[in-house]
């Protein structure tokens, strides 16, 4: 007869092995949690783009990016992006490059003036400081080319053809229509890179803007030549009145597929456009045409000594980051950049709803 309680004695000695036996075997690993933001890192804000953004035409650009071993993109210490004075920020930098098409500003092999990936040294930026927000200036260098129709506008008045208007308006929308999912999987890949370093949707502001008119109707007359304006009467309102709007909804509509908040730069410019003040270049923030007389002299410089022209000058980039500051230190989902009572822009919200 087995002794009393012997159930009692084998069922713990079950508990034992079994313990046991989880001790050997380890208990169950929980996943590791992905890196969240850094918390105590510096804090700051990061410019993604083109050249609207990389601050050409603002002239003092840092070295290496000034044809430096085949390096044109032009970034300025003047660029918006740093002239947000958005409080508790202390750091900018800025990754934009003068030209970039959309698929360097994501992921991927293209590369633009020597460049990289602009999204991948985003999150080499996202892993060791904290990133606040992450503003993007893109599209205009896909299917649209706007550099390039602006060129085609100078042609044709020195030429004496028929308006550039006349010849790319008839598809001109069709342009930004293709234009459009490049620009969404750009924005998209910085999402993934953003994701990817741990950060949150609402960890951190995704701002994509529009692009400014940088000539307009009102120019004086007597600078529409080579000295500063060269564009025929119908381009100069074809391009305000018409490239610029469509281009701009192009924009807002990938920046609405990503969640993105926008921020209108189409009428930024209106009355400080290139050639709008005379003698007085200084009321305007916009560059004229703009020759590197000294480039020329250089075959590996004279095709980029225009390259400045009809960019926003370090006024324009000035007003520009002045307004970017103002939008980045609200919550609203939409703004435009528009001219106040004093005449410096600021984020108008009821404007970009």
């Amino acid at each position: 007869m087995r002794p009393r309680g012997w159930r009692a004695w084998i069922a713990l000695a079950a508990v034992v092995m079994l313990c046991g036996l989880f001790v050997l075997v380890g208990s169950p690993q929980e996943p590791a949690p992905l890196p969240g933001p850094p918390r105590d890192a510096p804090r700051v804000l990061v410019a993604m783009g083109d050249s609207t953004m990389s601050g050409e035409g603002a002239g003092d650009y840092e070295p290496g990016t000034d044809g430096q071993d085949g390096n044109w993109c032009h970034r300025s210490p003047h660029a918006s992006i740093h002239q947000t004075d958005l409080p508790g920020i202390d750091d900018t930098h800025n990754l934009a490059c003068s030209g970039a098409p959309s698929p360097q500003v994501g992921l991927g092999d293209v590369e633009q003036y020597t460049e990289p990936s602009q999204a991948e040294r985003l999150g080499e930026i996202a892993e060791r400081e904290r990133v606040v927000a992450v503003v993007v200036a893109s599209g205009a260098n896909d299917d649209p080319g706007f550099s390039h129709v602006l060129n085609a506008c100078v042609q044709a008045w020195t030429e004496r053809t028929e308006p550039c208007g006349e010849v790319v308006g008839p598809e001109w929308g069709e342009r930004v229509d293709r234009m459009v999912p490049k620009l969404v999987d750009a924005l998209r890949d910085i999402r993934t890179v953003m994701r990817d370093a741990g950060y949150a949707t609402d960890d951190y502001a995704l701002v994509v803007q529009s692009y400014a008119a940088p000539i307009g109707p009102d120019i004086a007359p007597d600078l529409q030549d080579l000295s500063g304006c060269p564009f025929r009467e119908d381009d100069l309102r074809w391009v305000g009145d018409t490239a610029v709007p469509v281009l701009t909804a192009g924009v807002r509509q990938a920046a609405a597929e990503v969640d993105a908040r926008f921020l209108d730069l189409s009428r930024a410019g209106i009355g400080r456009e290139a050639c709008t003040h005379g003698d007085d270049q200084d009321q305007e923030w916009f560059r004229r045409l703009a020759v590197r007389w000294d480039d020329l002299q250089e075959d590996g410089r004279a095709s980029h000594a225009l390259q400045e022209s009809f960019h926003p000058n370090a006024r324009g980039h000035a007003q520009l980051g002045n307004c970017l500051g103002e939008f980045l230190g609200t919550d609203d989902r939409a703004a435009a950049c528009l001219p106040g009572e004093d005449g410096d822009l600021h984020a108008a919200t009821s404007a970009g709803d």
